[in-house]
């Protein structure tokens, strides 16, 4: 079974590549991330390397094999069914669950994700929209259909319903929901001023504005 490390580095190194397209990430990038020295990185590459988990290439960035692809995506799994474990059944509010479920991951058996899975009705997408691995996964989209894009594509006078939101820092999420912004709610764009860097939507019935910074983050399809 993969340490706690293990599976945190090769979790870490599949979103970062996913992000960019399947770019091998970089040990600047995987360091930002975990919040260690490049040193560290450097040194963890190496075991990983050697348990044919990863390729690194020394200035060509890290690379995950198929099986460290596989590992990633139980991680991501685990992570994210217990994301909507603690929403449905504790209450909790989706801006608390990624803490907790960053410690729980490591813990649970697989067993134990199964029945969760189960439990919660075979769920495709976690508390923030992001898609969920099935339990025989080689791999995981962006999860955005064809229909998405982000909501400061949207021209005035189109509906729309929010599908994922991509920062998902608890301060972010938490501004979300004092606008009315939850997963599935459905409004309409009013307008665009580029100048002052707004745009208008109106969400149950009152009008609201946002920063094309934060609008740029909202992932949303026809509603």
């Amino acid at each position: 079974m993969a340490s706690l490390t293990v599976e945190n580095y090769a979790k870490t190194i599949y979103q970062l590549t996913a992000a960019q397209d399947g770019r091998p990430a970089s040990t600047g990038q995987i360091a930002t991330a975990l919040g260690v020295a490049p040193g560290t990185v450097t040194s963890m590459l190496k075991t990983l390397d050697a348990a044919r988990l990863a390729t690194h290439r020394r200035y060509g960035g890290v690379e995950l094999t198929r099986a460290g692809r596989m590992l990633a995506l139980r991680v991501i799994r685990r992570h994210r069914l217990i994301e909507l474990f603690l929403m449905r059944t504790l209450d909790m509010t989706w801006d608390e669950v990624h803490d907790e479920a960053e410690h729980m991951e490591h813990a649970v058996s697989d067993l134990l994700v199964e029945r969760i899975d189960a439990f919660l009705g075979r769920p495709e997408v976690d508390p923030h929209g992001d898609p969920i691995p099935a339990a025989d996964a080689h791999s995981l989209s962006a999860g955005d259909d064809a229909a998405s894009r982000l909501l400061t594509e949207c021209d005035s006078g189109e509906n729309f319903r929010l599908a994922r939101v991509i920062d998902q820092s608890p301060e972010f999420l938490r501004y979300l929901t004092d606008c009315g912004l939850a997963l599935g709610t459905v409004g309409a764009v009013e307008g665009h001023s580029e100048g002052a860097g707004l745009m208008q939507i109106r969400v149950a019935g009152r009008e609201l504005s946002l920063s094309l910074d934060a609008a740029g983050k909202l992932v949303v399809v026809a509603g």
